[in-house]
C-alpha cells in the first residue's frame, strides 16, 4: 500500500477522533448548564444527554401514536435497517445521527470498504438511527433526517439516501435538516425516491415514534456517543488500531470460516 494511502487513512482516523472529542466536549458543556456545574463521568453524561434528546423528541415529534417501523426493518422491536445479505457471516451494527460530524467522519473513512464488503455478501450492516444532537444542541434535524431515511427505506432506497444525507451534512450547529423541504430536495439526488408517497411520509413524520424508540434503545445500551460501531458485537471505535483495511481483513477472514 502506498504512503499516500497510509497518510489518508491516518488523516481520516484523526478526523474521526477529533470529531468524537468535539461532540463529547459539547455534551459536557450541556450537562454543566443543566446540573449547575456538577462533575460526572463521560458515560453518565452521555446517558443524561440521551434522556434530554428523548424528552425533546416527545415535544417535537409528531409520532405520538403507534410505532410505525419502516419496511423491512429487523431485529428487536424492528429497530434495525439492514443492508447486505442475511447470509453474511459478519454483522456491523451502526448507531448513528445524521447531524453528527463524527458519524460523517466515520462515513468518509469506512464507506468504500463497507460498500465493497456488503456488495460481496461478506458483511451485513444494521443501521440504528438516533437523535443525540437534537438533545445536545437543540432543534429537530436529527429526528427529521432519521424519519426521512426511514421513509427512503420504505421506498427501497435507504442506502443511497443515507449516503446523500452524509454527503450534504450541514454544520453541527446548523439545524438545516429540521426543514422537511430540504430533505425532500436532497431526495431528488436519488433516482426514483422523490415521490408523493415519500413526501407524505416525510411531512407527516410517519416514523417519528420509531426514531424515538430507537433512541431509547441507544440510551438503554449505555453507549457513550455516536457513532457507535460494533463488528460482531465488538466496539471498533474504541479500537485505536482499527482501520478500513483491518476491518476488511477481519470480515474476509470470517467469510472464509
Amino acid at each position: 500500500m502506498s504512503e499516500k494511502n497510509h497518510d489518508g487513512k491516518r488523516t481520516a482516523r484523526r478526523r474521526l477522533a477529533a470529531e468524537r472529542e468535539k461532540q463529547k466536549a459539547s455534551e459536557r458543556r450541556r450537562r454543566t448548564l443543566i446540573v449547575a456545574a456538577s462533575v460526572v463521568c463521560v458515560l453518565a453524561l452521555a446517558t443524561v444527554i440521551g434522556v434530554l434528546a428523548a424528552n425533546s423528541g416527545k415535544k417535537k415529534s409528531t409520532g405520538t401514536g403507534p410505532v410505525a417501523a419502516p419496511s423491512g426493518a429487523q431485529g428487536k422491536d424492528s429497530l434495525a435497517i439492514p443492508v447486505g445479505k442475511d447470509s453474511a457471516r459478519s454483522t456491523l451494527t451502526v448507531w448513528e445521527d445524521f447531524r453528527c460530524p463524527a458519524c460523517q467522519a466515520f462515513e468518509a473513512a469506512y464507506r468504500p470498504t463497507v460498500h465493497e464488503l456488503t456488495a460481496a455478501g461478506k458483511l451485513r450492516v444494521e443501521y440504528h438511527l438516533v437523535r443525540l444532537i437534537d438533545g445536545n444542541l437543540g432543534g429537530s434535524g436529527s429526528l427529521r433526517a432519521a424519519n426521512a431515511a426511514a421513509c427512503a427505506q420504505d421506498a427501497g432506497r435507504f442506502p443511497a439516501f443515507h449516503d446523500v444525507l452524509y454527503d450534504n451534512q450541514p454544520k453541527e450547529t446548523d439545524d438545516a435538516y429540521a426543514d422537511n423541504a430540504k430533505l425532500i430536495q436532497l431526495a431528488r439526488k436519488v433516482p426514483g425516491l422523490d415521490t408523493p408517497a415519500f413526501q407524505s411520509c416525510v411531512k407527516n413524520g410517519t416514523h417519528d415514534s420509531w426514531v424515538d424508540k430507537s433512541h431509547q434503545a441507544f440510551q438503554a445500551g449505555g453507549f457513550s456517543g455516536t457513532p457507535t460501531v460494533l463488528l460482531n458485537g465488538k466496539n471498533i471505535i474504541e479500537d485505536r488500531s482499527m482501520t478500513p483495511a483491518k476491518l476488511k481483513q477481519q470480515v474476509e477472514a470470517a467469510a472464509k470460516g
